[in-house]
Order: structure tokens, then C-alpha cells, then sequence
């Protein structure tokens, strides 16, 4: 089967010309180890600590290892062995002082994917600071899906436009849009490797076995899959953790702890509020949404595109696909998403969907399913307490070209989104 080329490729190269070491995060099968292997595979010998024999010398002798293996390496489930770490530092510390008398330039050394940045983070950020460049994978984004360059998103009317012109990109329906979001991103579902349902059922065992089970209390697996579901059924909604807790049955410190768990292990993304110390009217609850919408809607349990596309959620759906699309547009070209895009809603229940924001401008967006509702743009004009210049909108939605609505907006396609 033929590779699928990531627009991440370009910002893991160029990452990696700039550090010895090379960090990877993504959720499990989104494909991190298939990408570096494509990327590095004929210069860099390769590990996994999946396997055993190789998982047990890298706990009980780290240095061993490192010895064994040599450099340039690539060490896939990383996390499974954090004491590899501190080698690996000394390592990368001993080789740049000869870097240094010989007058070399400095090389990359390792590469390290890990799928649980919950037990990675702490490692990393006491042992590889300064020495290592940090990636982060996501599923498939449309682009990817579709063969697209994919481009960095610029909310910029005037760049739109002109990229519009140059695509001349397929025009896809509401249905074609919604039956990509049951889909999802997963290589292995839009591959065809495997069968969509029984893939997403088996990653969720998979996901607990590997990466939860030692993060949460024995005997509470159940309740963390019916956790699962509950969060599916509010993504695109504001995160209530007493609601949560309530709903699941368990406190509230081990829902914030279960939700933290889903967040490092990038199942879910946590969209802030703007805030810029102008108000306190602003709702501080951050809104939920899953990165990988084919794997929300099996914790929904809907069976097909066409009900997903009808049902009372379809709009919770259609938000999420353009949020989490944007992210890992963002994600590509090396920009943290918690940057630039947040969401406003203040207790007057006054909401503005999205918020980008892009060289102290900020540019609204709704992300409305169907067509264009009446005066989209209502709300705008509450960004104007925050004294910096408010340009022109976006109204995603299933249109077929870009244009105008009034002086605050354009409708924009969500068939280009990232492409």
C-alpha cells in the first residue's frame, strides 16, 4: 500500500537539523513510527520497546542499551523506559564536546516517539531540556486524506482568496463532509487496513491496556470506558468536571485527573477562553473536543454517516471537525494550537465559536452545518473591549465557494480548511 506523505514531514526535518535529539508525541497509531521510518529509516537503525528482550535491558541497564544500539537511533515507545533518559542526555552531552574541539557541526542522534505524554512530560522537561526538539502527530488531517500540499491556515481574507484560486480544489457536499467525520483520521481506518468499527473498538482496548491501566485505580477499567463515552457525547461543549464526575460516578479530583490523562495522551484537546484582564464576565470553562472525529462518533454509537449527519449532535460534530482540523494544520507547521486559537462566551451567553489569534489581530469564526444563518455575525462586536484591531470573519461552513456575507465576514468552505 502506498505512503500517505504528512505536511508534518517538512517541520520534523527541519526540527531535526536543529537538536540532537528528537521528540515525537502523538496518540497511538496515528502514525509517528511509519513517518520517521519513511523519513530516516535507511540512516538511523531502529527499536521498539514494545519488544521484550529489548524493553528489559533498556529498564535494568540503560546504558547497555545505548551502547548496544549505537547512534543515529530511533526509539519508538519510549515511555516504557524512561531511565533511558538520563543516558541519553549524557550521551548527547559527551558527543557535543567533541562536536565542539573537532569543529564539527552537531548531528541527530535520537529520535523518540512515545503515545503517552503523561509519563513522558516530567522525563523529558528534567533530562532533554534545551537538547531536544518536541513534535506533536495527529491523525490524518482532510488535507492528508485528500493528497493536499497543506498549507499553513492564515485567516486572512486576501490569502483565502488567493488560495482558493490556486487549488481549484473539488467541491464536497454536506454528506461527503459528514461521511469523512465518521470516518475519522486513523491511517489504518482510511487505508482500508482494517475494518473502521472493529478498529476503533480494538483501539479502545488498546489504549487501556497499554496506556491508561497503570494511570487509574485496578478495577476502575469499566468505568473509564464509560468515562469515554460520556466525554464523546460533550465534545464541542464547555467542560463541567462536577457534571462529569457526577455522570460517571466518581469524585471530582479523579475526573480532573482522568480528563488530564485523555488530554496528554492526545485524545482530547482543551480549547481556553480568550482572556486579556479586560473583563471578568468571561466564562472560564474550557470547551472539549476529540482530535479524531471518526473515534468520537463510535463512542457515540452511531451506526452510519447518514444518521450522524441528521442527529441532534451533527452540529457538536461538524464544530469539531473544524477545530481539530486547525489544530493539526497548526500541529504541522510547528505551532502550538494554545497559541493562537481560543473561543469566547461571557455570562450574557454571547458566544463567538472560535477566536484566532494572529500578529495582535484577533479574527472571529462561526462554525455554523448547514447554510448560512441570518446575521452570523451578532456578536462580534464584543471583541472591541479588548482594544486591538477585529478583522474580517469566517462562517465555516458547507458552502461551495468563498463569499462575502457583510463588512465583518466572508462564508468560507469547509472543504478547504487546511488544504
Amino acid at each position: 500500500m502506498a505512503y500517505i506523505h504528512r505536511t508534518i514531514e517538512k517541520n520534523i526535518i527541519e526540527t531535526g537539523k536543529s537538536f540532537p535529539c528528537l521528540v515525537v508525541y502523538g496518540p497511538r497509531q496515528v502514525g509517528k513510527s511509519t513517518t520517521i521510518g519513511m523519513l530516516y529509516g535507511d540512516s538511523f537503525r531502529s527499536v521498539t520497546l514494545d519488544n521484550l528482550e529489548d524493553r528489559n535491558l533498556a529498564i535494568q541497564n540503560p546504558r547497555l542499551f545505548l551502547e548496544t544500539y549505537g547512534w543515529p537511533l530511533i526509539i519508538d515507545e519510549i515511555q516504557k523506559a524512561p531511565g533511558l533518559l538520563d543516558e541519553i542526555k549524557q550521551k548527547i552531552d559527551a558527543q557535543r564536546l567533541i562536536w565542539l574541539k573537532n569543529g564539527r557541526e552537531r548531528q541527530l542522534m535520537y529520535i523518540l516517539t512515545g503515545s503517552n505524554q503523561f509519563e513522558l512530560q516530567q522525563g523529558i522537561s528534567d533530562s532533554l531540556a534545551g537538547r531536544c526538539g518536541i513534535i506533536s502527530m495527529a491523525s490524518f488531517s482532510q488535507a492528508e486524506k485528500r493528497g493536499a500540499e497543506g498549507v499553513l491556515f492564515d485567516p486572512e481574507i486576501d490569502f483565502l482568496l488567493n488560495r482558493e484560486r490556486e487549488l481549484q480544489a473539488a467541491y464536497h457536499t454536506r454528506a461527503e463532509v459528514f461521511s469523512s467525520i465518521f470516518e475519522g483520521g486513523m491511517p489504518d481506518v482510511v487505508t482500508g487496513v482494517s475494518q473502521r468499527d472493529i478498529y476503533y473498538r480494538s483501539y479502545i482496548s488498546t489504549y487501556l491496556e497499554k496506556d491508561v491501566r497503570a494511570l487509574i485505580s485496578a478495577g476502575n477499567e469499566l468505568q473509564f470506558r464509560n468515562f469515554l463515552s460520556i466525554m464523546a457525547l460533550r465534545t464541542a461543549q464547555e467542560l463541567h468536571y462536577e457534571a462529569i464526575a457526577s455522570n460517571v460516578g466518581i469524585d471530582t479530583r479523579t475526573c480532573k485527573r482522568w480528563i488530564s490523562i485523555l488530554e496528554t495522551s492526545g485524545i482530547i484537546f482543551l480549547l481556553q477562553p480568550y482572556m486579556s484582564n479586560v473583563s471578568n464576565r468571561i466564562i472560564k470553562a474550557p470547551k472539549l473536543y476529540f482530535m479524531d472525529t471518526g473515534l468520537c462518533a463510535f463512542l457515540c454509537r452511531w451506526p452510519n454517516a447518514e444518521m450522524l449527519e441528521q442527529c441532534a449532535m451533527n452540529g457538536a460534530f461538524f464544530e469539531t471537525y473544524a477545530v481539530s482540523e486547525l489544530i493539526k494544520n497548526l500541529y504541522a507547521h510547528n505551532i502550538d494550537p494554545k497559541d493562537v486559537l481560543f473561543y469566547y462566551r461571557d455570562i450574557d451567553q454571547k458566544e463567538i465559536d472560535l477566536l484566532f489569534i494572529k500578529e495582535n489581530a484577533v479574527y472571529p469564526v462561526e462554525i455554523k452545518t448547514g447554510s448560512t444563518p441570518k446575521n452570523p455575525t451578532r456578536n462580534f462586536s464584543v471583541l472591541q473591549k479588548y482594544h486591538m484591531p477585529v478583522k474580517p470573519g469566517l462562517i465555516l461552513d458547507t458552502c461551495d465557494r468563498i463569499r462575502p456575507i457583510n463588512e465583518a465576514a466572508y462564508a468560507y468552505p469547509i472543504h478547504l480548511l487546511g488544504l
